[in-house]
């Protein structure tokens, strides 16, 4: 397979899982705020409304259970195609050598040094 079709089935695959993602965040929002407050929380919690009794509590306890594992899966989904193909790298590869200072000089030196070669301020 050539890489062209390749890339664009993963960019398909990406905005999928994206849109899908999306609706899942949409979702997992309206259902948390749908639930009952069980006190000082930012819901409007107390009395009864559209969701009241025992067995919505569950469904809604249900469906945030099973919205937010869905959300953990396309999360992961989306991290392992973002990062698919990729060469692992190293850290350590991109660090420099350091420099070693002159031996027996410190810090202090270095200073009066580096204030001895700037050229003077004109006046």
């Amino acid at each position: 397979m050539c890489a062209p079709v390749q890339r664009k089935r993963f960019f398909v695959m990406q905005t999928v899982l994206i849109v899908i993602h999306l609706m899942v965040v949409v979702a997992l929002v309206i259902v948390v705020l749908l639930q009952r407050s069980e006190g000082g929380a930012l819901g409007i919690g107390g009395g009864g409304g559209l969701m009241t009794g025992r067995g919505q509590a569950n469904a809604l306890t249900r469906a945030t259970a099973v919205l937010a594992t869905i959300f953990f899966i396309t999360s992961i989904g989306l991290t392992l195609l973002a990062n698919w193909g990729r060469a692992p790298t190293s850290v350590i590869d991109k660090v420099a050598p350091a420099q070693s200072a002159p031996a027996g000089s410190d810090l202090l030196d270095q200073l009066k040094g580096i204030d001895q070669r700037a050229p003077a301020a004109p006046k």
